[in-house]
């Protein structure tokens, strides 16, 4: 087929114009995707028109993508930032020019939750360091193995171009998959639950777009001469929910026989709210995320909550982590540098909780004053005023220094036999005491 010289335009790469518009242009097919068994032809594009679907993909979304994702190096102990490698800021700021790193991971993560797969493209400079990464849609990428070197191939294709890329240009972040290479599309294994949600939504638009009423039977007793006039007429001044409730006048003997069936004998409102579940199931979302409070009360959301966190949203991170270690960093970079997502802000409860937790850390001497500011979000105490100092109870000692002595006669806390026996007595004498108050007071 020779094609039309306006349509050329939209080869160039930087065109405005999308490539299903122009495949609509060719009078190409732009609506692939499996048919389901209610007659639904179900895509990731069809998918995103269920509410439940979209509140889905949005939550998760957007939860990986504000959490804060910094590259850190590992130490003999514990770990420290690295914000002068250059990968850094690329994770944690901006991968492109043209994109934030919200704006990045929230395109991934939309891809990987309808796709199964999420590509972006690698730019690199001469050492090998990642420059920028360019987000690559799934619905055009296609992974072939060569037959000479048996490396994966990433074949690209936009619009009427084909491009291929080598393995190490190609950032991948597969989903849950047969073979560890390429993900399963959650639409495509999903899609008779997700076409069955399209169809009761359908059933309901053409529903009330018939006037909220069933199909039914205009009944003549004699003959009719021009029946399509007759059904017309009706539907002129009978349908569409405007006309919903009017009141019929049937003439000539006329009766109104209706054969459809009536939504709550269908339990249509019933399959809708199953289906909102179904795929909360699929994603493994808490209802009460996507706006269903049914079974949400104050005593189990925030553990829900939680939930989410360590089931839904924990597996993908890893999958990100491993998968930036695995593209991004070179190879003798791997055992030096990491990166991390920080969800502390997901799991923090409320304030009364956090601070009695704060408190037990402090007490016991595992939190400082600046280690629990840091955690709120708070400007640190100098450290000449006692910021990083770490306190313990003075009466704790190690289980095998207990009753040891120090030269001088003194014991670890510095006291004498005879300072600590005094003590000892008029600790007996008050623990005697409160065990008589408590026995008086039913403790």
């Amino acid at each position: 087929m020779k094609i039309p010289r306006f349509i050329r335009f939209f080869d160039r790469r930087d065109s405005p114009i999308s490539g299903r518009l122009k495949a609509f242009l060719l009078g190409e097919d732009i609506s692939p995707g499996m048919v389901s068994t209610a007659g639904i032809r179900v895509n990731e594009e069809t998918a995103l028109r269920v509410t439940a679907v979209y509140a889905c993909v949005r939550v998760i979304a957007e939860t990986v993508a504000s959490l804060p994702l910094p590259l850190y190096r590992r130490l003999d102990r514990g770990k420290e930032k690295v914000t002068t490698h250059p990968l850094y800021s690329i994770l944690h700021d901006m991968p492109n020019p043209e994109m934030t790193s919200f704006t990045f991971r929230e395109v991934l993560m939309t891809q990987l939750l309808l796709w199964g797969n999420a590509y972006a493209q690698i730019v690199r400079d001469k050492r090998g360091q990642v420059l920028e990464l360019w987000p690559l849609s799934p619905s055009g990428m296609e992974l072939v193995r060569d037959d000479k070197t048996r490396q994966l191939v990433y074949r690209y294709t936009e619009g009427m171009k084909t491009i291929e890329y080598k393995a190490e240009q190609i950032f991948h972040i597969p989903g849950l998959s047969f073979d560890g290479v390429k993900g399963l599309s959650p639409i495509a294994v999903a899609r008779e639950a997700i076409g069955l949600a399209l169809a009761t939504e359908e059933f309901g638009s053409r529903f009330f777009g018939n006037g909220a009423r069933p199909g039914g039977i205009l009944e003549h007793p004699g003959v009719v001469k021009d029946p399509e006039k007759l059904r017309k007429s009706w539907e002129e001044v009978y349908k569409g929910l405007q006309n919903s409730h009017k009141i019929a006048v049937l003439e000539e003997g006329m009766k109104y026989h209706e054969i459809g069936i009536p939504p709550e004998d269908a339990q249509f409102l019933e399959t809708r709210k199953f289906q909102l579940n179904e795929i909360c199931r699929i994603f493994r979302v808490p209802p009460h995320l996507v706006g269903d409070l049914e079974r949400a009360t104050f005593s189990n959301i925030e553990h829900q909550s939680i939930d989410f966190v360590v089931h839904t949203i924990r597996p993908w991170l890893v999958r990100w982590e491993q998968s930036i270690v695995k593209a991004l960093l070179l190879p003798e970079e791997r055992k030096l540098y990491f990166p991390r997502f920080n969800v502390d802000g997901l799991l923090r409860g409320d304030f009364k909780t956090r601070m009695e937790g704060y408190a037990i850390g402090r007490q016991n001497g595992w939190y400082s004053a600046n280690d629990i500011r840091e955690l709120e979000d708070m400007n640190p105490i100098p450290e000449e005023a006692g910021g990083n100092l770490y306190l313990v109870n003075g009466n704790m000692l190690p289980a095998k220094l207990a009753g040891s002595k120090a030269e001088g006669g003194e014991n670890l806390n510095g006291q004498t036999e005879k300072q600590a026996g005094a003590n000892n007595t008029v600790g007996e004498k008050n623990g005697i005491n409160a065990g008589a108050q408590g026995a008086q007071r039913g403790w």
